[in-house]
């Protein structure tokens, strides 16, 4: 699964995922620079942290520049035959759309770059998909529709956006990236991105879209994150938001 979050709910509600990607790395760094001793004394703080770390991440995996890390430890994987994107609640036409369905409707394209919260980004990528304020105008919304919550089709994760926030030019339920369809364990074969946020907002393994009255905060935001995940405004080190 790849994500733009790696936290997990620590002590005071503080994303242990950041502790364990510093940790990692120092013990990649240190072992370099100091030998086999100081990274076995290393290994031993990074291994109580290991077990505290829900997310996968001590079993990351570099595919590419991004990187894969999973809550869980598996998820179905579905294509044309059997993939389903629910989209109902405060709508005036709730919908269930195939992958087929999804492809007929207007397609649009952005090249942009995917921002990690825990630091890393990859720049330009291309992506395409439909807008989703596309696909409310399809349902339509009615006058209480103030939010929408997003749930990945293999249960494990929600997300959430303001109206505001979902209408914007630059959020896609995407189809396609890096050149080809949503790979499995890029969160296919249909995925949210949402280009001026943290990948964590960017919700994989999209299954269902419901418009709500209010926002609910997500998976990642129980745990310690920013309902609002702006690039640039939890760590002070990225680009302003776009």
């Amino acid at each position: 699964m790849f994500t733009g979050v790696v936290g997990s709910e620590g002590s005071e509600g503080t994303p242990v995922g950041r502790r364990v990607v510093l940790g990692m790395l120092a013990l990649g760094a240190a072992g370099v620079a100091l030998g086999a001793r100081a990274e076995r004394a290393l290994q031993r703080v990074i291994d109580p942290l290991r077990r505290r770390d829900p997310t996968g991440l001590s079993d990351l995996v570099p595919i590419g520049s991004f990187r894969y890390y999973s809550v869980t430890a598996s998820v179905p994987r579905l294509g044309a035959a059997d993939y389903r994107l629910r989209v109902h609640g405060l709508v005036d036409r709730p919908r269930t759309l195939t992958l087929a369905d999804l492809a007929q409707l207007r397609q649009t394209s952005l090249v942009r770059d995917f921002q990690c919260v825990t630091g890393w980004r990859v720049d330009n990528v291309p992506w395409s998909g439909v807008l989703l304020r596309d696909l409310l105008a399809d349902v339509g919304m009615r006058p209480t529709a103030r939010a929408l919550t997003f749930r990945s089709f293999d249960g494990s994760y929600t997300e959430s956006l303001t109206l505001d926030q979902a209408t914007r030019p630059d959020v896609l339920v995407a189809l396609r990236m890096l050149n080809g369809p949503v790979s499995h364990d890029h969160g296919g074969p249909v995925r949210l991105y949402v280009a001026p946020m943290y990948g964590y907002k960017s919700i994989k393994w999209l299954g269902e879209i419901e418009v709500v009255d209010r926002v609910s905060p997500g998976y990642w935001e129980v745990r310690g994150y920013d309902v609002d995940g702006w690039v640039g405004r939890s760590n002070g080190r990225d680009d302003d938001p776009v």
